[in-house]
């Protein structure tokens, strides 16, 4: 498959990926109303303080729980997230992310659940978020922040969701890719970006792009190096380059070693 046809087949994905979300959502909300939500939310845990733990010193480790992806598949096929989260701990990560789209990375909001009730870090849930609910959502199944991605909200849904985020005590991690969506997301003054080093067309992986978007970025906003980070140097590079943390997923699930996969990648960020 040519470069072009490759880039097109993974727009598709993300294309087919939003429209299985919307047309999911009013079943969701037909099986547990918004209301119900809400009031759950109220009486649900306070949340862990997941904007301490990017800020702490050195480069913060977000380690990601990732069963599987559209373009690579399967990527750990006995796949134990409370395993992989209390290795990660052990490990010195100072977050935990969880996917939790179920067609697509075949994750679920139980695997949230259960990491949240196995570890003492703060955990991210990472999914195609659009609408209200899905905070809510993420909130009474304990997630401490949330992933809001630029590319695929606009700038009304953005700003809503970002100050219901705060609202709710959670995190909200602004996720961009270039400078027009970083131009759009500013003018929130969000308390945490995420610039994703893969680009959305090609899919090709260029650490450059955290370079340069950090250069733009106002020194008090804290800023995660996402996307494509495979060794302790790429973790080094992003130390560089200026980020407070680094989310990395597949590298660290696909170990042999897990907790000292995580320790190479810890101290990359420290050094």
């Amino acid at each position: 498959m040519s470069v072009t046809n490759l880039a097109k087949r993974r727009g598709e994905i993300l294309d087919e990926i939003m429209t299985h979300h919307r047309e999911r959502l009013p079943r969701l909300m037909a099986e547990v109303p918004l209301a119900d939500l809400r009031a759950m939310a109220a009486v649900a845990p306070p949340p862990r303080d997941f904007l301490a733990a990017v800020r702490a010193p050195g480069v913060s480790l977000i380690a990601e729980c990732k069963k599987a992806s559209p373009s690579k598949g399967l990527i750990v096929p006995h796949y134990d997230p409370v395993q992989l989260a209390r290795a990660y701990e052990k490990g010195g990560a100072r977050a935990i992310s969880v996917l939790t789209d179920t067609r697509h990375f075949q994750g679920t909001l139980e695997h949230l659940r259960d990491v949240r009730e196995a570890v003492r870090l703060p955990v991210l849930r990472k999914d195609f978020l659009f609408h209200p609910y899905h905070l809510y959502e993420a909130r009474v199944a304990g997630a401490d922040a949330v992933l809001l991605i630029a590319a695929v909200l606009g700038d009304g849904d953005l700003a809503e969701l970002t100050a219901l985020a705060r609202r709710l005590g959670m995190a909200a991690l602004i996720e961009v890719h270039d400078e027009a969506e970083l131009a759009r997301v500013l003018p929130l003054r969000p308390a945490l970006i995420g610039v994703n080093n893969r680009n959305l067309q090609t899919f090709e992986v260029d650490f450059a792009t955290t370079a340069r978007l950090r250069a733009l970025i106002p020194p008090e906003i804290a800023v995660v190096g996402e996307s494509g980070l495979k060794t302790a140097d790429d973790v080094a590079a992003m130390r560089a380059a200026g980020v407070d943390a680094v989310l990395v997923g597949e590298a660290l699930a696909r170990s042999q070693d897990v907790v000292n996969a995580a320790r190479a990648f810890v101290a990359a960020g420290r050094e």
